[in-house]
């Protein structure tokens, strides 16, 4: 995989033309991604909420396999109707939180035809650093830390363009798990953010990054939250976020910003994740719409390429 990764990174500057198509089976969604390097051919996504039901069961419930089958095949089938020459499903936090991880990505290669891999925290945490790099013009030599929180882990990369990731680490908590653990209650109020806050703080426990030049905030809590704090999100941004999003219920977030319901549900606690770990990083970070998924998809393309 770390091959794979490092020619992304230099895929990144050089692909066109090659369609290719990645599923994310992640906490939250399940997503795809097709492009041909420059075009978004698509782009669709289904919330299933794997990451719920393993916080209470501790593995995926039979149904919810087959639902996650189900689409997962429409999703690839998708994707090859619009052109895409390679097909591959990533299984993010889903498969290594849950009891049945093994079983999630059998019954997925089975119903879509196409391989399906479960990523590493530190595999997610770098693909994300690729795709990130590939929407931002920085240095090649400067330090850059990517911050991906996602429904059921969080990761933070730091290295350059020049010489790929090269410090990596993951807590094994996301927005939906501490959702579900913590911020459940419709508004959260003050003191369940507090509590989540001690509770991120003891994950943790012993993060000591190098201190980047430039930080850079992906996944779908940082793009939600760019509606309500701006691209920007530094210490203040962060703290008047929270402060609104423990008091205000989650419909009328969504109809005040444009957000997804399902997204403002699991907001607070994803805002409480990416606070503390700006604290930690020691600088404002900026939200960039590119990620885990599109990092996949450079790597997709060089491996599709050197095999032609």
């Amino acid at each position: 995989m770390l091959d794979r990764i490092k020619a992304a990174v230099v895929w990144g500057r050089h692909h066109g033309g090659v369609p290719v198509g990645v599923v994310d089976v992640g906490s939250n969604t399940v997503r795809v991604l097709v492009t041909d390097g420059e075009t978004t051919l698509l782009s669709e996504r289904e919330m299933l909420r794997l990451g719920a039901d393993i916080e209470q069961h501790g593995s995926i419930p039979a149904e919810k396999l087959e639902r996650t089958a189900a689409v997962v095949s429409l999703l690839a089938r998708d994707a090859r109707a619009v052109g895409a020459e390679a097909v591959e499903v990533l299984i993010t936090s889903p498969g290594r939180q849950a009891e049945n991880g093994a079983e999630l990505r059998t019954v997925i290669e089975d119903a879509c035809g196409c391989p399906a891999r479960i990523l590493t925290a530190s595999e997610e945490g770098q693909l994300a650093f690729v795709g990130a790099l590939s929407a931002v013009p920085v240095p090649a030599g400067r330090r850059v830390a990517v911050v991906d929180v996602g429904g059921g882990s969080a990761q933070v990369v730091v290295g350059s363009r020049h010489d790929g990731p090269q410090w990596v680490r993951s807590i094994d908590l996301g927005s939906q798990r501490l959702t579900s653990r913590m911020l459940s209650d419709d508004p959260p109020g003050q003191h369940a953010v507090a509590v989540a806050c001690d509770e991120v703080e003891r994950y943790l426990e012993g993060f000591e990054p190098p201190l980047p030049r430039t930080a850079l905030a992906v996944g779908g809590s940082a793009r939600a939250l760019k509606r309500i704090a701006g691209a920007r999100l530094g210490e203040r941004e962060l703290e008047d976020a929270l402060a609104l999003l423990a008091e205000t219920p989650i419909a009328k977030l969504s109809r005040r910003y444009g957000i997804d319901e399902d997204r403002a549900r699991t907001l607070a606690a994803g805002t409480v994740i990416l606070s503390e770990l700006q604290h930690r990083l020691g600088t404002s970070m900026k939200v960039v719409r590119k990620g885990l998924r599109d990092g996949a998809v450079l790597a997709l393309a060089a491996e599709h390429a050197a095999a032609a």
